[in-house]
């Protein structure tokens, strides 16, 4: 038998991912508003209330009022500021307003002429019975005295104007009970994350390769010397390949052989030695406190580390030895090494996430462990490698386990794998997703594909890492089309998404590949490498104009407000941001074609900016300095590759005051 019948209907809330099955994601600093359809039966005044609190803890719920926007669909929204680094929960409550219901039908029924006498008897029994409830003193005096001077006014109007008083509405909204409301539930979450999760620029490095002798293991003492140049470039988070003892059992070879000499440093992906694992670091960059010396050091440059964590072990780690229940066996006792047919890894043991109950406990909580030892190193942003061959479970766990106690902490998926999964990996708790932008070269698949990312409900929870390449994918693009195609796919990255990476050596357009393949040939994966940062036909000048502009343009500092607009030749990509303020204002033509040269009409939306067709304003172009003054919406654009294959725009307002003329930038 049912106790009570909830009477309000609250659904079709927004955002909600999954029907509130997994949270949204925000930023501090965001307001997050929220829509729902709410509804009851009868006549009644409503109050409709978007409710929330910190996850974590005996915070008290804190109250919006919402407001109706849609009458005729029963459609509510309330807005709260997201102020901590945390996660939230949030939910809608909805009742009746008894004073106010009984307030509408006596003054209709008094406009219409009717006997209000038991109205005003119904309405006086009730402020008394809440009079008492009120527990502020002077509240609680005002709504004594004014009910009593209700009692002695004479004239009806007065009194209803009295039972009218703004004040004495709200008071009784604040003490009343809330009989017969209801609130949704399951209640909604939003993880609250720091702005570098949605802003952000990555540069991919192996420790190792970045020192001056050849054959030989940069340390990282070596590794500072390079950061003034990165951070130069305008890079701020400084993202390592991993750092841990290599394995010697069937370590690799150059270009990934399965031949390889006493010299050769193998594959950092392959973890795990007699000098350590997951915690440890590789001798030949330094020790653990060389490690805390250079985390500093990339601090005072405005650098945040970022580590690989990859749950690989070699043949080596002190697991296989400590703990031989955590890897999967064959039947002939020997343990299994790692494939993804027909590529094989005999330098790497998977670990087995379904293990014996008791095994797999313990799995998950070391793994849980090797993170908490580098976040109380000071490492608060992890690229997770291939998380999609782990189980969705132990990710959700790990990430929600970890963030209770460290909010600040990032996960970056690295999963190039099936669109569900990628999804899902987003949905249990990564903060951040590798995409296909890798390989959607061309105007309309990447018009389909970043619309799908930015515009509908995917961007409730994924945020894409646009990264321009990785040591595992060297895009056909940039292997055919040169010089040219790295400037394009840069620009791409860094302004389509708001947070992008790329992997050294891509500011020195090192293109070599292993024919017919989209992998580095000579790879810096499996041996020492010794860069000319300087070398000729580098952009390091072109990243760090580009991220200068980014750093300097709010616009660019979001990831939603993405808008693609016409550009007469489908070689031409034309499109925008805008803060919701219209206080900063962007708009990217790319060409496409690292080969020609191609001109476009290009309609720029000044409706949609709020620009009449008869307003002057200044187009800057950021990257040739060119400025322009403009009317209208068409404009027309060259863009050569060779040259400039992408122009960014500012748009700035001229604007006339009663008084003299007025120029301010957006």
């Amino acid at each position: 038998m049912i106790e009570k019948v909830p009477p309000f209907i609250i659904q079709d809330i927004s955002p909600i991912v999954d029907g509130g099955k997994y949270p949204i994601k925000r930023e501090v600093g965001d307001l997050l508003t929220v829509t729902a359809s709410v509804f009851r039966d009868g006549h009644d005044v409503i109050r409709v209330l978007l409710k929330h609190r910190e996850k974590y803890g005996n915070g008290n719920w804190q109250e919006t009022v919402m407001e109706c926007i849609n009458a005729g669909l029963d459609l509510w929204r309330g807005t709260f500021a997201l102020v901590k680094n945390t996660r939230y929960e949030y939910t809608v409550e909805a009742y009746s307003d008894f004073y106010r219901s009984w307030l509408k039908e006596a003054k209709l029924k008094f406009d219409a002429g009717q006997n209000i006498d038991s109205e005003l008897i119904e309405g006086d029994r009730y402020l008394n019975s809440v009079i008492p409830l009120i527990t502020h003193k002077e509240e609680s005096i005002y709504c004594t005295d004014l009910l009593n001077l209700i009692s002695i006014v004479e004239s009806l109007p007065d009194k209803l104007k009295l039972y009218a008083d703004s004040v004495l509405i709200e008071l009784i909204h604040k003490y009343a009970p809330r009989d017969y409301g209801t609130t949704y539930e399951p209640y909604l979450e939003v993880i609250v994350e720091r702005v570098k999760a949605r802003f952000a620029a990555w540069y991919e490095i192996f420790a190792r390769s970045q020192g001056t002798q050849p054959g030989k293991s940069a340390t990282f003492y070596d590794c500072i010397k390079r950061l003034p140049e990165i951070k130069g470039m305008g890079f701020d988070v400084l993202y390592l390949t991993p750092i841990h003892p290599i394995g010697y059992t069937k370590r690799k070879g150059p270009n990934n052989s399965l031949v390889s000499a006493t010299e050769d440093p193998g594959s950092p992906y392959a973890i795990g030695n007699d000098t350590g694992g997951h915690t440890a670091i590789e001798p030949g960059l330094g020790t653990i406190d060389d490690f805390i010396v250079f985390e500093k050091a990339c601090k005072e440059h405005g650098l945040e580390v970022a580590l690989d964590f990859a749950i690989n072990c070699s043949p080596d780690h002190p697991y296989v030895k400590e703990h031989p229940e955590w890897f999967f066996v064959r039947p002939d006792g020997t343990i299994k090494y790692a494939e993804n047919p027909p590529k094989k890894y005999e330098d790497i043991y998977p670990l087995n996430f379904y293990a014996a109950a008791g095994n797999w406990m313990a799995l998950w909580q070391e793994m849980k462990n090797v993170l908490t030892f580098w976040i109380e190193k000071g490492v608060r942003i992890f690229r997770v490698d291939n998380p999609h061959t782990k189980p969705v479970p132990f990710w959700q766990w790990l990430i929600t386990e970890l963030q209770k106690d460290y909010p600040d902490v990032i996960f970056l998926s690295e999963a190039f794998t099936r669109p569900p999964v990628v999804k899902t990996l987003a949905k249990i708790g990564f903060t951040q997703s590798y995409t296909y932008f890798t390989w959607r070269n061309f105007k309309a698949e990447i018009i389909e594909y970043l619309t799908e990312l930015t515009q509908t409900n995917v961007n409730e929870y994924l945020r894409g890492n646009f990264f321009a390449n990785t040591p595992d994918i060297l895009p056909t693009f940039l292997q055919q089309g040169g010089r040219p195609a790295f400037k394009i796919r840069f620009i791409l990255a860094s302004t389509l998404s708001s947070v992008y990476g790329i992997y050294s050596g891509y500011e020195l357009c090192e293109n070599t590949a292993v024919p017919g393949k989209e992998e580095y040939l000579n790879s810096e994966k499996y041996e020492y490498k010794v860069w000319d940062w300087n070398r000729s036909g580098n952009i390091k000048d072109y990243i760090t104009k580009i991220n200068k502009i980014r750093k300097e343009n709010k616009a660019l500092h979001y990831y939603k407000n993405l808008r693609f607009y016409y550009a007469e030749n489908d070689n031409i990509l034309f499109y925008g941001k805008a803060t919701a303020e219209g206080d900063s204002i962007i708009l990217v033509a790319v060409n496409l074609d690292p080969f020609t040269a191609h001109s476009s009409k290009l309609i720029i939306p000044i409706r949609e900016l709020g620009i009449s067709e008869d307003e002057t304003y200044q187009l800057n172009n950021l990257i040739t300095g060119e400025k322009l003054l403009k009317k209208g919406s068409e404009h027309y654009a060259t863009l050569n590759p060779e040259i400039e294959p992408a122009y960014i725009y500012r748009i700035e307002r001229w604007l006339h005051k009663e008084k003299g003329f007025d120029y301010f930038g957006m």
